[in-house]
Parts: structure tokens; C-alpha cells; sequence
């Protein structure tokens, strides 16, 4: 199944193995442009046949970056490198999605930092500055004109950063979210936010749309499963096509004492079976025997490689010996491939 072809959200996909986002913190001249070292690090994971590549979380306003060195999407100027970007990794045979993010709380940029409620992260964060509903609506605009910049720019499939304590997951979880007007109180209003941030974005992007969630926050008064079966449904009937499960980080601890292999793919499994949604299974997911058996089990629909493909850029043609299962080759390296 690993390496069987998927459509999602009207996205055909030519196997399961996604290249989960990760910051590469690589635009050193702090304007989150594209660098030569995305042109290098993206389309050489499509080159060792990952189906679908996801771009970093890439900001959508400049000060909603986490860190300074920061990919953006917040101005016009930044959309050529993504195109050129999203046309190296066509050229190579696999589809791309890009992270839209704004950091919230979590941001380390001097300034202004804002969030849904004057809360820190740790003893050790700033306070940020709660947000009023003229700042909110300002952020969910910006959201909208990112995911315009996306579809000029040619991506396939946009996935909201709604998880690891970022903004959207700060108004999702009562640990981060105090406020008593229509952006907090019980969960219908905690989603509103993001519920208007998918209902902007719609209005300009009809591509296919996920949305990565921090399943638990792993604090007995934060968000559980439950809470997201709940979000997972209003997410599906406004038409998020997949539903991309990870955990933690809106507080400390941000994961269990100790994790072990595909800890996280049990959230997966629960929410495609109570959702009836698309899922993703992410984290710790090594190998292809690991990768195939999630899949056999129907506990997701594609599984996102994250630390594996830095150790691996052919990861998939890694999974596909152990499978015993013959893939496409670049056409350059035909001659050895599969031997």
C-alpha cells in the first residue's frame, strides 16, 4: 500500500510517503525568500521518489515568524522563488504542499508578540500581548492572502499549521485561550478562529486542504482526542481534506515521558475511524515494514517522513527494498536503481 497511488482532495499522488515539514531556519538574509539550499533540500527528496513534498512552516506575516531565518509568504516579492521552487520538484515527478504558519506566542522576533490571551509559554517566554478582534481579523487576512500567493506560486496542497502551540493551536487549546468573547470560552468558539481562517482562505484556494493538529496536549485541563473527533468534524464539513495528526507542544511537557515508535499514529487511527475523514500519521516512523503495517491497519491514509528523510534523502527507495517491491527510478539512474 506504501506504494499504491492516492487521490486526496483532487490531488493524485503516486504513493502514501509524504516529506513532513521542517523548519530549515536557511533564509539567513531574514526577507523568507527562497535560498538555493531549498532548491537544493526539496526537489532531491522528489529525485528519491517521495510522492509528495510539504514545504516548511512558512510565515504568513512578518512578524508572525518564529524565528528570524524564517521561509515567507507575506509579500507578492516572495512568490518567484516559490514557483521556481514548486516547478524543480514537478520537473522531478512529485507533487507540493506548502505549511502556511504565524508563530503566536511562540515567535521570537523582537516586537510585538500577540496571541489570544497574555499568556506565556514557559516562566522563561515573553508576554505576549492579547489580541483584540481588529488584530484577529488582520492575521485570518493575512492567512487569505498567503494561500492566494500559494496558488499563484503553483503549490498542490496547502496544510494549516494548527498544531505545536503555533497561533491557530493557541486559540484551539483552554490553556492558551482565556478569552470570553467569540474567539474563546468552550470549543465551538475556541474554533472559531480557525474557522474563519479556512472560510477566508476557500474564497481563494481550491486545492486540496489539510490541517496539522496537536491531537493532545497532553495536560489533564488542555485539549485531548476527544476535543479534536469534535474540531476533526467541523474541520470536515468545511471541507479540510485531511486531517494531519501530531501532538503536543502548546505547554511543557510537550510529549510523553518516552515515546516509542509511532506513539503518535493511535490519534490517526481514531480520528479517520470517528471522522470519517482522511488522516496522516507522523512521527517516528522509521522504517518501510512500520510504514506498510500503518497502512494495512487503516489507521491513516499517508505517512509523513520527518527525521528519516534528513538521514535519507531516497528513503523511499530504503522502504521499497524492504517491501521487496520494485519503484520508478529517475531516469538517469535507471541502470542501477532496482538492482
Amino acid at each position: 500500500m506504501l506504494f499504491s497511488p492516492i487521490t486526496i482532495g483532487g490531488v493524485s499522488l503516486k504513493n502514501r510517503i509524504v516529506m513532513s515539514p521542517m523548519g530549515m531556519n536557511a533564509c539567513k538574509a531574514e526577507d523568507g525568500k527562497v535560498t538555493n539550499w531549498h532548491k537544493i533540500h526539496y526537489p532531491s527528496r522528489a529525485v528519491g521518489q517521495v510522492g509528495l513534498i510539504m514545504v516548511e512552516a512558512t510565515a504568513v506575516s512578518l512578524d508572525g515568524r518564529t524565528d528570524r531565518d524564517d521561509l515567507g509568504i507575506w509579500e507578492d516579492e516572495q512568490i518567484s522563488g516559490l514557483k521556481e521552487l514548486v516547478t524543480m520538484v514537478h520537473e522531478q515527478g512529485a507533487k507540493i504542499g506548502i505549511q502556511l504558519c504565524h508563530g503566536g506566542r511562540k515567535s521570537k522576533i523582537p516586537g510585538k508578540i500577540v496571541a489570544p490571551s497574555a499568556i506565556p509559554y514557559d516562566e522563561n517566554s515573553i508576554v505576549p500581548e492579547a489580541m483584540t478582534e481588529e488584530q484577529i481579523h488582520e492575521v485570518i487576512l493575512s492567512f487569505k492572502e498567503s494561500a492566494r500567493r500559494a496558488k499563484q506560486a503553483g503549490f498542490d496542497v496547502l496544510e494549516l499549521h494548527a498544531a505545536h502551540g503555533y497561533l491557530i493551536n493557541q486559540f484551539l487549546s483552554p490553556l492558551s485561550n482565556k478569552r470570553d468573547d467569540n474567539y474563546g470560552g468552550n470549543p465551538e468558539k475556541r474554533y472559531q478562529f480557525l474557522k474563519e481562517v479556512i472560510q477566508e482562505i476557500e474564497k481563494v484556494w481550491d486545492g486540496a486542504l489539510f490541517v496539522r493538529i496537536s491531537a493532545t496536549d497532553y495536560h489533564p485541563e488542555g485539549c485531548s482526542i476527544n476535543d479534536y473527533i469534535l474540531y476533526g468534524k467541523m474541520m470536515k464539513e468545511q471541507g479540510v481534506h485531511l486531517i494531519d495528526c501530531s501532538s503536543g507542544w502548546v505547554v511543557p511537557p510537550n510529549f510523553p515521558e518516552k515515546p516509542g515508535p509511532g506513539y503518535q499514529v493511535p490519534f490517526a487511527s481514531q480520528i479517520k475511524k470517528e471522522v470519517q475523514v482522511h488522516t496522516a500519521a507522523v512521527g517516528f516512523i522509521k522504517s518501510g515494514l512500520q510504514a506498510e503495517d500503518i497502512l494495512v491497519q487503516g489507521h491513516a491514509d499517508l505517512i509523513f517522513i520527518g527525521q528519516e528523510l534528513l538521514r535519507d534523502p531516497y528513503w523511499p527507495k530504503t522502504a521499497a527494498k524492504e517491501l521487496h517491491v520494485p519503484i520508478d527510478a529517475p531516469p538517469s539512474y535507471e541502470y542501477i536503481w532496482n538492482k
